[in-house]
């Protein structure tokens, strides 16, 4: 049986897992075993930039942490080496980071278990699904060159018009 000060260490670590998590807007759950030092520098790099915390993480005290957050279909994934990516801002940010990785390292190498937007939970081909949409800023500037499309052609229609019309005048 552990000791008091081993149990209240690990009481004291869900508390501060359960905060992450439910903090985060998002977040991806990773097998990692197999990746190389180097792989795994450059996918910390990039999830850092994109401003992804992403951590290793013991299964028992991470199933802990998701029970606490009401995200129950996470603990049925944490078997084997777990990793997992919370992004507090940009949910698709870690899907994205991390489905773009698993499809260049393969599948014998790293592989997406499970995550979770809101409150909503995703089993692994959703989080590919998740992995696959495009960023916040790149949805924008798609939607406003769509907008402005249909508004060039307006304006170049309306300035025909007037071109004609200034000519008989």
């Amino acid at each position: 049986m552990p000791s008091e000060k081993i149990l209240l260490k690990k009481q004291e670590r869900v508390a501060e897992l359960t905060e992450l998590i439910s903090g985060a807007c998002a977040g991806v759950i990773v097998d990692y075993k197999g990746i190389t030092v180097e792989e795994d520098t450059a996918l910390r790099r990039a999830l850092r930039e994109a401003g992804v915390n992403y951590f290793v993480e013991k299964n028992t005290l991470l199933r802990f942490a998701v029970k606490n957050c009401g995200l129950d279909g996470l603990a049925d994934v944490l078997e084997g080496t777990s990793a997992i990516a919370l992004s507090a801002e940009d949910e698709t940010a870690a899907a994205r980071i991390l489905g773009e990785f698993a499809e260049k390292a393969g599948d014998d190498k790293f592989n997406l278990k499970a995550g979770f937007i809101g409150t909503d939970v995703y089993d692994a081909q959703g989080v590919v699904a998740l992995s696959k949409i495009p960023s916040r800023e790149v949805l924008l500037a798609q939607l406003v060159g769509s907008l402005q499309g249909p508004m060039q052609k307006l304006a170049a229609t309306l300035q025909a018009v007037v071109d004609k019309n200034g000519d008989a005048a």
